[in-house]
């Protein structure tokens, strides 16, 4: 039990932006970077100023837009956060404008708004779905340095449930994840029912639960949008019983691209999940490559790189500076380039092949994993 309580200790941080961090800040550092973020949630709306929502539940799904300043002096993979709020846009994370969007259609107007202005070709869509123990400030910050270091030229939507953000509030979370289901698939139809060429999906943590529920919905109901339209999927630290998600998996069958699962092996929260769950092996935690392979997934092992946060949760924070090579390289595809190459023969290929042995682009080693054919 000491064990468990240290790891859980150490996956949460020492200064939490419960309220006031989301004030719109009126005097911009010329220097900073603006982020327009658009907000699908089941959180309840909170009456505190620059606070928005908090983490209990609602219905139905709520939306809001929000404009994010990234300072100039941003180091990859870091939030910088304010140590009071509303923050230093020289220095910190800020919110330049915020405000509610009023119903779906205002939200999906304002969403087919934001891809017009997009050249033809680069109409796209990057969903980000958090993570346990996260505050509304948190996920909408993290998604910001996100889409900032990847480059991401897309329109930006966070899809955020209603977390406590609270260590002792793990069942509540789990709950909470579950009960969004319904909602992140709603939001899931409504994100390819619109004007966008394709949506990219990045979840996080638990937040890989609701995602792989909501996606296998979406098969369930024989109304699956086109293929097309399918982006990447990538599921960063999966708190996932692993034989949960090879039956969510077989049901919705082998995807046309592959699902890419980040996981790090030294990762101290999927550890205390792992106690939680009675010692059941939590995906993000540690992968068959061949096996999941099998189902349609590559692993992109992280447990070589030096971690930011003290629980390996957040590698994959990391990954987005070099989104742009590693998104050429994913673009390539062992699937398509070697639909029978043995993990030996991709491991001896070119980058752009997917290799197996270790790579150097964040400045520690990281692998990418595919199961032989």
């Amino acid at each position: 039990m000491a064990a468990f309580t240290a790891s859980m200790q150490v996956a949460g941080c020492g200064s939490r932006p419960e309220a006031g961090f989301l004030a719109p800040v009126v005097e911009i550092d010329s220097g900073s970077t603006p982020h327009t973020l658009l907000v699908a949630t089941t959180r309840k709306r909170d009456d505190r100023p620059g606070t928005l929502f908090n983490g209990e539940r609602s219905t139905p799904l709520d939306f809001a837009k929000i404009v994010v300043s990234v300072p100039d002096k941003h180091t990859p993979g870091e939030v910088e956060w304010a140590s009071r709020p509303p923050g230093d846009p020289k220095t910190d994370f800020v919110v330049r404008q915020a405000g509610y969007l009023e119903s779906e259609k205002a939200f999906i107007s304002t969403l087919n708004a934001q891809l017009a202005a997009k050249p033809k070709g680069k109409r796209s869509i990057f969903l980000f779905i958090h993570g346990y123990n996260t505050m509304f400030a948190e996920g909408l910050y993290r998604f910001a340095q996100l889409v900032h270091d990847s480059r991401a030229d897309g329109v930006s939507v966070l899809f955020t449930w209603a977390s406590r953000g609270q260590l002792t509030q793990y069942v509540y979370d789990t709950n909470s994840a579950t009960a969004a289901r319904d909602d992140l698939e709603r939001t899931l139809r409504l994100l390819f029912a619109s004007n966008a060429d394709q949506i990219n999906i990045l979840a996080h943590s638990m937040g890989n639960w609701v995602t792989v529920e909501a996606l296998r919905q979406l098969r369930l109901s024989g109304d699956l949008p086109p293929a097309s339209k399918f982006g990447h999927v990538v599921l960063a630290a999966p708190d996932i019983d692993i034989d949960v998600f090879k039956s969510q998996m077989r049901r919705f069958g082998k995807p046309a691209k592959p699902f890419f699962i980040v996981l790090s092996k030294d990762d101290k929260a999927l550890g205390a999940s792992n106690f939680l769950a009675g010692g059941q092996g939590r995906l993000g935690a540690d992968s068959n490559p061949e096996e999941l392979a099998a189902l349609g997934a590559i692993v992109i092992d992280m447990t070589e790189v030096k971690g930011l946060d003290s629980s390996n949760h957040g590698k994959f924070a990391q990954l987005a500076a070099v989104a742009p090579k590693l998104g050429a390289v994913l673009e390539s595809g062992v699937a398509r380039q070697h639909p029978s190459a043995s993990a030996q023969e991709i491991a001896s290929g070119s980058l752009e092949a997917i290799v197996k042995l270790p790579i150097t682009i964040i400045g520690a080693p990281f692998r990418l994993l595919a199961g032989g054919g």
